[in-house]
């Protein structure tokens, strides 16, 4: 999977799940976190993370551990309520699909 195609399907996924956790937020507020909060952190796991030099699991933990701490900020910084849960329902949520969408794949 390119980096385009993982990064659409985070989106896919994790847009939904912030809109949804943000309805209380004004609208402009909700779209800017549901369309930047990916944005923001997907890249940074995709190109720094070092996936080649070391274990694939602390990568992962670490990469997805940060995408949760870095969303879960920008929730908290624009008003969301319990802002690192809903981060991490939206990040396990685009895991569990590019997981089942690789696995397809094969």
């Amino acid at each position: 999977m390119t980096w385009l195609q993982a990064y659409l399907l985070t989106q896919a996924v994790e847009v939904p799940v912030y809109l949804y956790a943000g309805r209380s937020l004004p609208a402009s507020l909700r779209w800017f976190l549901a369309l930047a909060a990916s944005t923001v952190t997907h890249p940074v796991v995709w190109y720094v993370f070092p996936w080649s030099t070391v274990p694939w699991w602390i990568c992962f933990w670490g990469a997805e551990s940060f995408a949760v701490v870095v969303e879960g900020a920008m929730g908290r910084a624009l008003g969301l309520a319990r802002p690192w849960l809903w981060a991490l329902v939206a990040n396990s949520a685009s895991v569990l699909v590019g997981f089942g969408v690789q696995w397809g794949l094969r």
